[in-house]
């Protein structure tokens, strides 16, 4: 947002609570990596330039891609500053932050999708003798007392969690819910090639029938390692990983599993199948070179042999893991912009108060929207309605 305001000559500046890619430095375990290949790690005026454009960056390999993005564009980053309130008055907000008030023409609000954790109300019904974790402050397995685990929600956060878990020794559940079954390469090719090829990845709002309903698509059930493999239920559940359906109670006895696993991988195998044809048929229309399609293996008839659990007792459980996704707060804008959910209501990042924005948030403008690779052209498209929209002051 910052390059395609300087690039019309917009004075602004950006405000972070801690540092620069904070989230990533402080809430990532340590074996994180990207989900996206690396040549798709590109931003306004800033693109990846490594030997490994297949790979997958680690965590402290984006914090330096971050940094060097912010040096390279002369980002005007003020760290350590808590936004605590923003507020009309008059024709400017007044942004009211723990190191004191700024006056501005227009406000952007770039905290992205993934803001806090969303945590299930029955994380408050567990006896106080199992640990009970969320991703962001996961780091390793070490970390986790001996015994069995509970993973608790089966895209990509959780199936890598389970697995890396599984691995250090410790048996483990995983509680599966709606999710995006996706293979890493498809017919000699990265998922994400093919995606990018389909042009699915630039879907407009304006093209689909019910955003709402598409915004709240499952996230993918996808890893990035530099071996380029899959992870699903399927290999999971061949490592040894027990697999359960959706978490529907706790109490000091046991935890509890709807019967829905059958029904939740099926509707995964369906799609991940229909994805498989609009693939083949693609190479088909164009010729295009590509290695014979694997095999499809669907998953839900794993969850039926043997069947799956229905609880898992307490006495036997030491830790849980929520890795249930996200959810967005804004106790510091104004309540004007929020709908009744708490979210910002906008349309392309347009809010009702004018000259407030939003930036990062899923299938904001594009399908991609939410990705590194996507947010520049919302950006660039927010940077130009601000400047014909709003009065702001121009660089001299």
């Amino acid at each position: 947002m910052s390059y395609c305001l300087s690039e019309l000559g917009v004075e602004h500046v950006v405000l972070e609570r801690g540092r620069i890619a904070e989230g990533w430095r402080s809430h990532s375990w340590d074996s994180l990596r990207l989900l996206t290949p690396n040549w798709m790690t590109r931003l306004p005026g800033f693109g990846y330039d490594g030997d490994d454009p297949d790979g997958f960056m680690s965590v402290p390999e984006l914090i330096e891609c971050l940094e060097r993005y912010a040096a390279a564009s002369g980002a005007p980053v003020v760290t350590d500053t808590t936004v605590q309130r923003v507020e009309r008055l008059n024709d400017r907000f007044q942004v009211t932050t723990n190191r004191g008030i700024w006056s501005a023409s227009a406000v952007i609000a770039a905290t992205g999708y993934c803001d806090l954790p969303a945590v299930p109300m029955t994380s408050g019904t567990l006896p106080p003798s199992i640990v009970q974790v969320i991703p962001v402050d996961y780091r390793n397995p070490a970390q986790l007392p001996s015994g069995d685990v509970l993973v608790v929600g089966a895209s990509s956060t959780g199936i890598q969690l389970a697995d890396e878990i599984h691995r250090s020794g410790r048996p483990v559940t995983l509680a599966v819910g709606r999710h995006t079954r996706l293979p890493r390469r498809y017919r000699g090719k990265d998922i994400f090639w093919w995606l990018d090829r389909l042009g699915l990845l630039d879907q407009d709002v304006s093209t689909v029938h019910a955003i709402d309903i598409s915004r709240e698509q499952p996230s993918l059930q996808l890893v990035g390692s530099p071996e380029h493999v899959s992870l699903d239920l399927a290999i999971l559940h061949g490592r040894g990983v027990r697999l359960a359906g959706r978490v529907v109670n706790a109490d000091n006895d046991a935890v509890y599993f709807a019967e829905d696993l059958v029904a939740t991988t099926a509707a995964a195998d369906v799609k991940l199948a229909d994805l498989r044809r609009r693939i083949d048929s693609f190479i088909d229309e164009r010729g295009l070179p590509a290695v014979e399609p694997e095999p499809f293996v669907p998953t839900w008839p794993l969850a039926m042999h043997p069947p799956p659990i229905r609880r898992v007792g307490t006495q036997e459980l030491k830790t849980v893991i929520w890795a249930t996704g996200y959810r967005r707060a804004y106790p510091w804008l104004p309540e004007s912009v929020l709908d009744e959910r708490g979210e910002i209501k906008h349309e392309r990042g347009v809010t009702v108060e004018r000259g407030l924005y939003v930036l990062g948030l899923n299938f904001q403008q594009r399908r991609s929207s939410s990705f590194i690779h996507g947010v520049g052209a919302d950006a660039r498209w927010i940077a130009h309605h601000l400047a014909a929209s709003v009065d702001v002051t121009r660089v001299a």
